[in-house]
């Protein structure tokens, strides 16, 4: 008999970069997503449906990673790239075996083999990898993630219209690619605000209200999302459910006698209500113990030396031939990478980590009587990108949750359809950044990203109330493209590459060019909305930003109403 349960969720996400670039920041982050994470993931869940395994995968797909894997110049231009590291690897193949380095010979010949079997996947997929994915999902094999549309930064966006904007376009997203409207989202940077009155931290000095996320998410018809386990440690009990599904309110100092409940732990999924009312969104928290095994740096798994070293290359942006060796080893020292040591290594850390899952929820179990559910959320790219073997361990893990009879494999609609939660939190606000706060968004060196993106919110709000945009199609043209350009310039990613220095330069022009963008468009709206006749400079540049960003092309202005 099953003890506790497991969600592996990962959060699948990139920001728009079709047409921003290529190499070393663009288009070829989306292609090696699509070869090394998205084609392999694919093929594991083919795999395991042929084994009659259960693959009880939790999968966000953030609505701009949606828009721009269905994208034809995705496709064409992913093909290109496969077919020129392909030979690529020919060429490396050559060059090494004419070296006398056998190993590292056969090592690039393999590559260039799976690199046209990637191919020949895609092209039988018909380059639908969103499709695969939702087939797999309406068969009951995993479960499908929305988000807001972007990646907007959720807990610091000015307007509660904004806000709301940023999820229906990408719950509406979601809808369109996948066919319905899933259950649960991602929240991006797991950023969490309450409802109450807040201070913007910039530009507006004077207090004002605003909604919570969960209530935001709620009225589109979202049940539940994912936090981090500090917000948890700072929650203040609201209310309980019976067992008939009846809320009662109770007080804050219920968290600290009503043991028997668990509040607080995180392997119990609470509601969430910023005002003591019967919650609408369920929280799920990350455990940390868990999610250590994998991403940490000191103890986690892709760090064992039999693995494929990610930071070296032969050439700057070629394929990678050498393991990781230690952890200390200077790049020229690494060894030669090989496979069967690695999935050597794949299969004892998958016995590893679910002998640690199986230890927390039989202590959990044997504390309160009760069956936690242990979620362990992560960055998708860490599997088949990063962590090249990660794929194959999803996959050891699942064939082991498949037989184990203490620890149930599980989606998380599928978990909370059979524990439903029974207690009602307020949660403070947070994120799984550094310092679980909002200094990796919003700093020194970001502050005036706030500021211009709080000043083009606020132009957008005032010319979304005064503009004829409702009766006149030119007015709502230019103002439906500059909504577009505000969507993309909230995105956090922008602020995100600044201050880990990933991207810098990247980060500030992408930045840069989607509020340029905005403030033509929206001056275009403005000058129409006063029937003002067009020129032909602004017909191009219309034109010039449907051709770099050309997302969310079903985008509503009503988005933005109340």
């Amino acid at each position: 008999m099953a003890r506790g349960g497991f969600s592996l969720v990962l959060h699948g996400h990139l920001p728009w970069v079709l047409h921003h670039g290529h190499w070393p920041h663009g288009e070829v982050w989306l292609y090696e997503a699509m070869a090394e994470t998205w084609l392999p993931l694919i093929r594991l869940l083919d795999t395991l449906a042929q084994e009659g395994v259960r693959s009880p995968l939790t999968l966000g797909l953030m609505p701009v990673l949606l828009e721009q894997l269905a994208a034809p110049a995705t496709a064409e231009g992913f093909r290109r790239w496969l077919d020129e590291r392909a030979v690529r690897a020919d060429r490396d193949a050559a060059e090494l075996g004419a070296a006398h380095e056998g190993h590292l010979a056969w090592l690039a010949a393999r590559h260039a083999a799976q690199t046209r079997e990637l191919r020949a996947r895609y092209d039988a997929l018909g380059g639908d990898l969103v499709g695969a994915l939702a087939a797999h999902a309406r068969a009951g094999r995993i479960e499908l993630l929305t988000s807001n549309a972007t990646h907007a930064y959720m807990p610091l966006v000015l307007h509660d219209a904004c806000a709301r904007a940023q999820v229906r376009a990408g719950v509406a997203t979601s809808r369109r690619h996948l066919g319905w409207t899933p259950r649960g989202a991602w929240l991006p940077e797991c950023a969490y605000r309450g409802g109450g009155g807040w201070r913007p931290p910039v530009v507006h000095g004077y207090p004002r209200d605003r909604l919570g996320v969960e209530e935001i998410f709620a009225d589109e018809g979202v049940g539940f999302f994912f936090v981090d386990a500090h917000l948890y440690a700072g929650a203040r009990s609201e209310g309980v459910v019976g067992p008939d599904g009846q809320h009662t309110r109770v007080g804050w100092d219920q968290v600290s006698w009503d043991l028997g409940r668990m509040w607080r732990s995180v392997l119990e999924p609470h509601l969430v209500s910023s005002h003591g009312a019967a919650g609408r969104v369920v929280a799920l928290a990350r455990h940390p113990e868990v999610s250590e095994q994998v991403w940490s740096g000191e103890v986690g798994y892709p760090g064992d030396p039999r693995y494929l070293e990610f930071h070296k290359r032969r050439d700057v942006d070629g394929h990678r031939y050498w393991k990781v060796t230690g952890p200390r080893v200077d790049l020229g020292e690494k060894h030669a990478w090989h496979p069967d040591d690695a999935a050597l290594a794949v299969r004892e850390h998958a016995r590893h980590f679910v002998a640690i899952v199986r230890s927390i929820v039989g202590r959990h179990h044997g504390a309160s009587g009760r069956e936690g559910l242990v979620v362990a959320p992560f960055d998708a790219e860490l599997f088949g990108h990063w962590w090249h073997e990660g794929i194959d361990w999803i996959g050891e893990v699942f064939r082991l949750l498949h037989v184990d009879p203490e620890l149930a494999g599980t989606t998380v609609s599928g978990w909370l359809g059979h524990h439903p939660p029974d207690k009602v939190v307020s949660l403070p606000e947070g994120s799984w950044g550094k310092g679980g706060d909002h200094r990796v968004w919003l700093n020194d060196e970001l502050r005036w990203i706030w500021e211009a993106t709080y000043r083009a919110e606020d132009r957008f709000m005032a010319a979304h109330g005064s503009l004829a945009w409702r009766t006149d199609p030119a007015v709502r043209e230019a103002l439906t493209a500059a909504a577009r350009e505000l969507l993309l310039l909230q995105a956090s990613d922008w602020a995100f590459v600044i201050h880990t220095r990933g991207a810098v330069d990247y980060g500030y022009r992408r930045f840069c060019e989607h509020l340029a963008r905005f403030d033509r468009a929206a001056t275009i709206a403005e000058a129409r909305g006063r029937g003002e006749p067009d020129t032909p400079l602004r017909t191009l540049e219309l034109a010039e930003m449907a051709a770099h960003d050309g997302c969310f092309p079903d985008l509503r202005l009503e988005w933005w109403d109340a």
